[in-house]
């Protein structure tokens, strides 16, 4: 994720990490500050960020990434690593549109 955020980020990519409610603060931190994320890491503490995904593309399990197009919407739901070739395929997709 490190790699990708690096490589699209000039171009318009965000990433936001967002750690689990059952995920304490102090642990997210340490892990943050641990691999040097460059990117925003939130705490979903109340599980709301998970549940504003719906019934449509539920979060079941981490980790779980969304790719998230200009207007807001999920063009890609990824349980587990992505398959990194087939990732930067579709940012560069959303990118251009």
């Amino acid at each position: 994720m490190i790699e990708a955020y690096r490589k699209f980020e000039p171009r318009g990519f965000e990433t936001v990490a967002v750690a689990m409610s059952y995920d304490h603060p102090n642990q997210v931190a340490e892990f943050t500050q641990r691999r040097a994320l460059p990117f925003k890491v939130a705490v979903d503490s109340s599980g709301e960020i998970a549940r504003s995904f719906g019934t449509l593309t539920p979060v079941r399990a981490t980790p779980t990434s969304f790719l998230i197009d200009k207007r807001g919407r999920v063009i890609r739901q990824f349980v587990g690593e992505p398959d990194w070739a087939e990732f930067h395929i579709d940012v560069e997709k959303a990118l251009a549109s």
